[in-house]
């Protein structure tokens, strides 16, 4: 599956709706999803979302879609 990951660039300010930021993992599951960014990146994860294949294709249109690999 494929999930799209918000989050602040730092843990130590206060998340601003502004700020936040996307990327987007394949994992297993909702828990290996947050894990792996957990591990690999110094990021404040806000929430996890499941893309199913509509909303994955409407990602897909948008220029900035790729997904990340660690």
């Amino acid at each position: 599956m494929i999930y799209k990951v918000y989050y602040q660039v730092s843990k130590e300010r206060n998340p601003k709706r502004e700020q936040t930021q996307s990327l987007y993992i394949e994992a297993e599951n909702i828990v290996d999803a947050r894990a792996r960014v957990e591990q690999n990146t110094p990021y404040n994860i806000e929430f996890v979302q499941e893309l199913d294949d509509k909303h994955l294709a409407y990602e897909k249109e948008n220029a900035n879609f790729s997904l990340t690999e660690f």
